[in-house]
């Protein structure tokens, strides 16, 4: 599972340019079965998401794809984490630590 962090690096009126294909490339993500959750942070300086059911290389390339990340208007930190407890409504992501 990964936690998508945005941070805005353009003045948010930039954003808001932007924030029409920037929901849309959300919607397509969620369609596809790939993120969990997402919203605005608080301050509003970038947002967050949640994905799950792809590998590391596969999220940066949705990442990069993000109109946002196109234009240059935020910087993503990309947190990959085992979800080994999860609320009933997503236990289907639960996941297993891997074998040491």
């Amino acid at each position: 599972m990964f936690v998508l962090e945005l941070t805005y690096t353009a003045p948010v009126e930039r954003v808001d340019a932007l924030l029409a294909a920037h929901v849309e490339w959300l919607d397509a993500r969620y369609a596809e079965g790939v993120f969990l959750a997402s919203g605005r942070k608080n301050p509003r300086d970038g947002g967050v998401i949640l994905a799950a059911g792809v590998d590391r290389a596969e999220i940066e390339r949705i990442a990069a794809a993000d109109p946002f990340s196109v234009e240059g208007v935020c910087a993503y930190r990309i947190t990959e984490f085992y979800a080994t407890k999860t609320a009933d409504g997503i236990a289907a992501y639960r996941e297993q630590l891997p074998a040491q």
